[in-house]
């Protein structure tokens, strides 16, 4: 039987919406080669082209988390296997939060930046373990990593979960799936944060 627990969604709401990291011609041009997928994710990123103008995420329920998260160190013992790289800035839609899983309804929209632009280039499935329960998540065959810390500062570390990266347009040498990507690389000034890995934490 499942201990009553409150929803982590407040705290998402409270941790999460900021200022929208939005700026005056916020579309940028997409990879001139994107990448190659299986039949399924083609799909899945057809669906969700209409994101690459961030105004139109916001529009459908996601949030800007503003800070571009950059993990220059990689990995280390005990923590979650990244390879050095970037994430990008985090669009968090707290309406899609849940014990379910859509293929074409992330939880998160991550935009690299470009100059004064945002450029779309993952999307991540994201499950807390408050709402996963015994049950570990699943998609595209495969696991959500984790369960892990937050990451902070975006994130308090409290807010263990899992999650999925899945690269669909912008080519990562890690692979499609990896959380990192070593060809994104956030700005050196504004809202730009080098994060240390976030440590693996048992489930609930």
């Amino acid at each position: 039987m499942r201990s009553t627990t409150r929803s982590p969604i407040p705290l998402l709401l409270l941790c999460l919406l900021a200022p929208l990291a939005v700026l005056p011609g916020r579309l940028a041009a997409q990879d001139a080669s994107p990448p190659t997928l299986k039949p399924e994710l083609e799909h899945v990123r057809t669906v969700l082209d209409k994101y690459r103008d961030p105004i139109a995420a916001v529009h459908d329920g996601y949030l800007s988390t503003v800070g571009c998260i950059d993990y220059p160190e990689g990995s280390s013992e005990g923590k979650m296997q990244y390879v050095p790289g970037g994430m990008g800035v985090h669009f968090l839609n707290p309406q899609l939060v849940g014990p379910e899983l859509d293929p074409t309804k992330p939880q998160v929209l991550i935009y690299e930046p470009d100059g004064l632009k945002l450029r779309l280039v993952a999307a991540e499935w994201f499950v807390p373990t408050q709402v996963a329960g015994s049950n570990r998540p699943a998609i595209f065959g495969r696991e959500l990593d984790g369960p892990m810390e937050g990451h902070e500062p975006i994130m308090p570390k409290s807010m263990h979960h899992y999650d999925l990266h899945v690269w669909l347009w912008k080519n990562n040498p890690a692979g499609v799936f990896s959380p990192t990507n070593p060809d994104l690389s956030c700005p050196k000034e504004g809202y730009s944060f080098e994060e240390h890995t976030p440590k693996v934490v048992g489930g609930t």
